[in-house]
């Protein structure tokens, strides 16, 4: 058997347009033939983002929670946000989200993990960071919205990983961050790719490549 890995799939895109503009992504109609059949999918179309898994020198990760009103609950994150600002590259997107988010800067970045959130309605990809080599930022960030009250932590990553498994928390960056983190310490970071790496699992459609957009 060959290596595990998700394999890129080209198709025909025939008609590609977009039928809800919001105020931070869109939902597109793409026309695309696969397997010999003209097929129509409706998926929200997301600029991708970016998350921090920022790890102290006594293997402590910092957190935030904030009121999420999709779901109803303040939840507990890391320092993520989206691929909205046109030439900043994803590393400093997160240089700049960990800023804003925990008024922190770090000295050691690596890619820790990349993922879908939803493959079947969405074309968000996200990629975390490990950042290391932590300390206080020049100054501190004003926080408006749903981040005026933002709540801060530092946990030990070893219970952030008893509070997945004990399914008391759900934010999904947080998660699978925590548990890349934890699996990739016991193989001593051997896994961690540099901060500048290629991005594999982000979407061909960044970039322009979808034909026949709007």
């Amino acid at each position: 058997m060959r290596e595990l890995a998700d394999d890129r799939a080209p198709v025909e895109v025939l008609a590609s347009e977009r039928v809800f503009e919001g105020r931070v992504w869109d939902v597109r109609s793409d026309t695309f033939e696969y397997g010999g059949e003209r097929v129509t999918r409706d998926y929200v179309d997301h600029t991708g983002a970016v998350g921090v898994l920022a790890l102290d020198d006594a293997d402590r990760v910092f957190l935030i929670q904030q009121y999420r009103h999709p779901i109803g609950f303040r939840d507990w994150e890391i320092p993520a946000g989206l691929l909205d600002v046109d030439g900043e590259s994803p590393l400093d997107a997160a240089k700049r989200e960990l800023a804003e988010e925990g008024d922190l800067i770090a000295s050691d970045w690596a890619v820790l993990t990349e993922f879908w959130t939803s493959p079947g309605g969405s074309d968000e990809s996200i990629r975390v960071y490990l950042a290391r080599g932590l300390s206080a930022a020049p100054e501190a960030f004003a926080r408006e919205g749903e981040e005026a009250d933002m709540q801060t932590a530092w946990v030990p990553l070893d219970e952030l990983v008893e509070a997945v498994l004990s399914r008391r928390l759900g934010n999904s960056p947080l998660m699978i961050a925590a548990l890349a983190a934890h699996a990739a310490r016991a193989r001593g970071w051997e896994s961690l790719a540099p901060a500048d790496a290629p991005w594999p699992t982000r979407s061909p459609g960044r970039g322009g490549v979808r034909a026949g957009a709007d």
